[in-house]
């Protein structure tokens, strides 16, 4: 009777750990965060939208901007880990989470500074404005 009682724990060796690709891989992310739209979980949903998810072998790199999505990740972290081993037949799968916090100045542009990049893309533009007689006011 005692026996009978106990709960069977399978062995880790029997969990699958089939091979996967990046792109079967951020197929199943990007699924997993539009459901928790769906459920209205938004917030954790832009977090899982923010970068692309990197794959190195069955570890996965996830870059975020700051501590605070950080920390709002790794509160859901275990349940998108159970979504991606289980769909993806792998249960050797990590999520290793990087905090970038380097800020890019933003630089204001004004017209003439648009105008020279769009002529470095593409030297037909100077065409155009002379054409039509368009003149670059800021």
């Amino acid at each position: 009777m005692e026996e009978s009682s106990k709960t069977y724990v399978k062995p880790t060796s029997v969990l699958p750990t089939e091979e996967f690709n990046e792109t079967d891989m951020r197929l199943h992310w990007n699924n997993y965060a539009e459901r928790l739209g769906k459920k209205g979980l938004k917030i954790m949903e832009s977090i899982l939208q923010i970068s692309d998810p990197v794959l190195d072998g069955t570890k996965i790199s996830y870059e975020l901007p700051n501590e605070g999505s950080k920390l709002e990740f790794e509160s859901q972290m275990n349940a998108l880990l159970g979504h991606l081993k289980g769909h993806l037949h792998n249960h050797d799968i990590t999520i290793e989470v990087i905090v970038n916090e380097k800020v890019e100045a933003k630089k204001s542009y004004n017209n003439q500074d648009r105008y020279n990049r769009f002529l470095e893309i593409n030297p037909n533009i100077e065409l155009l404005r002379s054409t039509f007689g368009l003149d670059l006011k800021d």
